[in-house]
């Protein structure tokens, strides 16, 4: 039996370094098929309107909605020259401080709870909730609350974004609150506007901010990532979300996340970055930690160019 170990620890070998050689194979034809190409796209019509109160005020155009809180506790519609007046409530100042916000045909806005530089005893109940602005009233109150959502003292973020679906009158929210540095376990949900039912619910997709697309090769929700610098896509069919990411691009600075992803032209996004981790930070808010990239798709060579602006 002695005589044959070598030959059996020859043996052996052959089939590790086989095996290691068809799985590198393996996983470089894999990596290859992460393409990054979700087709070509433009910049569309929203549906989205302004409430109708506002015209009932009789504020002319543009009015630009400011969630910043630089001026205005909460919510505040800037109008006129240079957008220098403002239309603020006190009562829009109850449920604190606001992260993104959606309308829809009707200029209805929903709203996502955004904890801010300091907690207070009811802060963390705020997160776990979608706010809505009334068009006609004007009155803002909690639309639907996420009992599973728990934000807390570890990561005080809950509910933190939303994009309104004009095509089936449907909210894409996300929600953070379950993330930590070691683990992604961010949620995406899928909520029919008129029963407030959830019709899809994705774990493991930790966005930070979310954004819906069409292109040439179908409709995407894109989201900037809580624990990356990247930005990703997700494909939606039949109105419901697949179950891979692909990665559109990553940021060189990974103390950089996407915050906000707009359409500015063809093939061409903008995206806004701030400095985040999951504790109260100011910087989510101050000006001069913001920056912002454009995105561009080149149709000639197949692939994301990235410029800082």
């Amino acid at each position: 039996m002695k005589k044959y170990l070598p030959i059996v620890i020859s043996l052996l070998l052959v089939l590790v370094v086989a095996f290691v050689t068809i799985w590198q194979k393996n996983s470089t034809v894999v990596e290859k098929e992460k393409v990054n190409d979700i087709g070509t796209f433009s910049k569309q019509q929203s549906c989205a309107k302004h409430p109708n109160f506002l015209n009932k005020l009789k504020i002319p155009q543009p009015i630009a909605i400011d969630l910043s809180q630089q001026q205005h506790k909460g919510l505040v519609f800037l109008y006129g020259q240079g957008l220098g007046k403002a239309v603020h409530l006190k009562t829009w100042e109850k449920f604190d401080h606001f992260s993104t916000y959606a309308l829809d045909p009707k200029g209805n806005m929903y709203l996502t709870p955004m904890p801010y530089i300091s907690v207070k005893e009811n802060t963390f109940e705020f997160q776990k909730s979608i706010y809505k602005l009334d068009t006609n009233s004007g009155k803002l109150s909690v639309w639907m609350s996420l009992d599973e959502v728990r934000a807390g003292g570890n990561n005080p973020y809950g509910v933190i974004s939303l994009d309104y679906d004009c095509d089936d009158h449907t909210l894409w929210v996300s929600a953070i609150d379950e993330t930590d540095y070691d683990t992604n376990r961010g949620v995406i949900y899928h909520i029919d506007v008129k029963s407030k039912k959830v019709l899809q619910r994705i774990e493991g997709v930790d966005a930070l901010t979310v954004r819906l697309l069409h292109s040439s090769q179908g409709k995407y929700l894109l989201y900037g990532s809580a624990r990356q610098s990247g930005l990703f896509a997700l494909k939606i069919e039949d109105s419901m979300l697949a179950a891979n990411s692909i990665q559109l691009v990553e940021l060189s600075n990974a103390n950089e996340h996407i915050r906000k992803i707009k359409v500015r032209a063809n093939n061409t996004l903008e995206l806004q970055t701030i400095p985040f981790s999951y504790s109260l930070i100011a910087q989510t808010s101050r000006g001069e930690d913001r920056k912002f990239y454009g995105l561009s798709w080149d149709t000639s060579s197949s692939s994301w160019e990235l410029s800082s602006k």
